[in-house]
């Protein structure tokens, strides 16, 4: 699949989002299908013509400490110059500032410029989601002057929440923030900073959680803006520690940076640091679903293109055949196939149900909204991250051994994507998010609005039906284990995976039904049918495991014993 067919897949996939009617009543004349396929045209044109041809470049230069400082390579600007010049930055952000288009269009470009490299769009994510936070909550002053810089891509800003002795416990984050009168100031340490030093932009803003009270956890947490530099260019006391060597995402430079006694701006209500930033955190989770896909979706085109190519095997008295008419091949990129498109979907349905959230002039109605995406997101994250991740682990095998060398793509895509079920929240940390807060502490909102809104799709697709109801039932299950939490806790893994499998065939199952009849819609009607034809087994095995308790987990004290 090359990049203009993915942009009418994407395009297709706009098309028969199922909450258009509301988006367009909130929009005051938002995206139609001629201008969507116009600029996803422009975005794919954009990745073939100048991301794609440098991605391996990139992967291979990295990046470099050069007296104290990151520096990546000419290429890396230049590319950087030519995407914040065509305004893909501001895409979803309200005018004047922005062009007021939808999360769902931007998503969908998002997966494109993924697809090319993800480590390069990594910085566009994070600066774009400060430029929403700021815009809310920071000094009038402070928006004015840093908003319309992040989204024009002159300066750039990250998100600061790990220390070294506190990664996902953001409740015992020690970085001291104090007020001595002149100002704010933090002294403290941060770690795992996508992009926490570089000489892409002159200015980094850093969105830096830090103690500004003696609360305990969270509480006493707020949230600043750290600049790298002072507003007259002067030194603000932010030192990058280190740049780690990775496995993957080589030309995004993960930094630990010591802010010492750095000036800093006080974003939103003191105390309320975590709340403040939440938005940040939510839209970058939901950036994972687009990083993801993009990465599943190169991979499958290497491993499609490869297999109508290579042949072997066969009659031995006859040719050998082209690689893709062996089963087992057959069943591997159908599986990919099925795996790009609904992750692809499920993303877009999601951006579509923030984007209703964020809009939404009525607070009942965002509050469905909220619940509702408060469902999707650790399914979207999670899924895409592992679509990424298995997609080209199954492209290396459909390669063989030409898969596992730096000849091919797909070893690069392998090592970029093992880290993305890690970070914004490991697979682990998603699925206790369902058990503790969607089915605990919400009493099901989620689950029940989102069993709503896939019941019309369920009647016209029996598979669909009978995994909806073994969802239903497992839901229910786990609800009634609050005060046997370790119980529920062992099967919380297998329940993020239930919840993705039934949310993957509601796409699938809207496919088959809107998809279309030309080449585009038959290609994506193919993988949904592929996925429909296994979503029984898959959710009746999931939903087994959600529920076989916690015993098993008894042989772990022999794993620690002396």
């Amino acid at each position: 699949m090359n990049y203009s067919q993915q942009a009418e897949a994407l395009a297709r996939h706009l098309s028969i989002l199922p909450f258009r009617d509301h988006f367009a009543a909130l929009a005051a004349g938002g995206s139609d299908d001629l201008l969507e396929a116009s600029i996803l045209d422009e975005a794919a044109r954009f990745t073939k013509d100048v991301l794609d041809p440098i991605a391996a470049t990139l992967d291979r230069e990295g990046a470099r400490v050069v007296d104290g400082r990151v520096s990546l390579s000419p290429t890396h600007k230049d590319a950087w110059d030519a995407f914040c010049g065509m305004g893909w930055l501001a895409m979803a952000e309200p005018q004047p500032l922005g062009q007021g288009l939808s999360l769902a269009l931007l998503t969908a470009c998002e997966e494109l410029f993924n697809r090319a490299s993800a480590p390069f769009y990594m910085l566009a994510t994070s600066s774009r989601t400060a430029a929403c936070v700021l815009s809310k909550a920071a000094p009038p002053a402070i928006a004015d002057q840093w908003v319309p810089k992040l989204l024009s891509g002159e300066w750039s800003a990250t998100i600061c929440i790990s220390e070294p002795d506190a990664g996902s416990d953001v409740g015992r984050i020690r970085a001291q923030a104090r007020n001595s009168g002149d100002g704010w100031r933090v002294a403290g340490e941060k770690c795992w900073i996508s992009y926490g030093d570089h000489d892409l932009t002159p200015r980094i803003g850093h969105m830096a959680l830090a103690r500004s009270t003696n609360g305990v956890g969270v509480r006493g947490l707020s949230l600043f803006l750290i600049p790298s530099s002072q507003d007259d260019g002067t030194a603000n006391g932010v030192v990058l520690r280190r740049v780690e060597h990775k496995l993957g995402l080589h030309c995004s430079p993960t930094c630990q940076i010591g802010f010492e006694n750095s000036r800093a701006i006080l974003v939103g209500d003191e105390g309320r640091g975590l709340q403040t930033l939440f938005e940040m955190m939510l839209l970058m989770r939901l950036s994972c679903g687009p990083q993801g896909t993009g990465v599943a979706s190169a991979s499958y085109a290497v491993a499609l293109g490869y297999a109508q190519d290579r042949k072997q095997g066969g009659p031995p008295d006859s040719p050998p055949v082209p690689i893709i008419e062996h089963t087992d091949v057959q069943r591997q990129l159908l599986d990919m196939a099925a795996t790009v498109e609904l992750t692809r979907g499920l993303n877009l349905v999601t951006a579509q149900v923030l984007d209703l959230d964020r809009r939404s002039r009525d607070a009942t109605q965002a509050a469905a909204w909220t619940d509702l995406a408060q469902f999707l997101l650790p399914l979207v994250k999670d899924g895409s991250a592992w679509a990424a991740f298995n997609t080209a682990s199954a492209a290396v095998q459909v390669l063989g051994g030409a898969g596992y060398t730096c000849e091919w793509p797909v070893e690069r895509l392998l090592r970029d994507a093992r880290v993305f079920p890690v970070f914004e929240g490991t697979t682990g940390i998603q699925a206790l998010d369902l058990v503790h807060r969607r089915l605990w502490r919400d009493k099901r909102a989620g689950l029940t609005a989102f069993l709503d809104v896939i019941a019309k799709d369920a009647q016209a697709q029996p598979a669909l039906a009978e995994a909806a109801s073994v969802l239903d039932r497992t839901g229910s299950a786990l609800a009634a284990l609050e005060d046997r939490p370790g119980e529920a806790e062992a099967g919380a893994v297998s329940f993020l995976e239930l919840c993705k499998a039934v949310a993957h065939g509601w796409i699938a199952a809207r496919i088959v039904r809107l998809g279309g009849d030309d080449a585009t819609g038959l290609r994506m009607k193919a993988a949904a049918a592929f996925y429909l034809s296994e979503l029984g087994a898959r959710a009746a095995f999931q939903a087994h495991m959600a529920l076989i308790g916690d015993a098993r987990l008894a042989g772990i004290s022999a794993l620690t014993a002396d």
